[in-house]
């Protein structure tokens, strides 16, 4: 008999496949050029998923964090190390910027959900009245 996949290993799931997605596209670089835009595709709807069913309340300020840095890691000028190693920077720079293809819809996702929660909280007045 079959695990019920419940909604954060659903959203796991989307992650990690997200990530393989995002290291074999950089990696496979021009030979996928074809399908760039049905792999940025695929890798926003996974991270719809990921931002709606895997990052909870208390998670918020971490996931926020980790994503701004890998999104200021994301614009760092990773081909220079093609100078040393040839196509070592552009794989590595191809990468990054899957991952956070990855990640922004998720965060945006994220930050539609904390506004959410925070515009539907009463205001509670010193009184105790709303």
């Amino acid at each position: 008999m079959a695990l019920p996949l419940t909604t954060q290993k659903i959203g796991a799931y989307a992650f990690l496949v997200g990530i393989a997605i995002a290291i074999i596209a950089g990696i496979a670089g021009g030979l996928v050029t074809a399908y760039l835009g049905t792999i940025t595709l695929i890798l926003v709807i996974l991270g719809l998923i990921v931002g709606y069913l895997n990052i909870s309340n208390k998670e918020v300020v971490t996931f926020v964090v980790v994503s701004i840095g890998l999104m200021v890691a994301g614009s760092a000028n990773l081909t220079s190390i093609d100078t040393i190693i040839p196509g070592l920077g552009t794989i590595l720079q191809t990468i990054l910027a899957n991952i956070v293809v990855l990640i922004a819809p998720a965060v945006i996702v994220v930050g539609l959900k904390t506004f959410y929660t925070v515009a539907k909280t009463p205001i509670v007045t010193v009184k105790g009245k709303v």
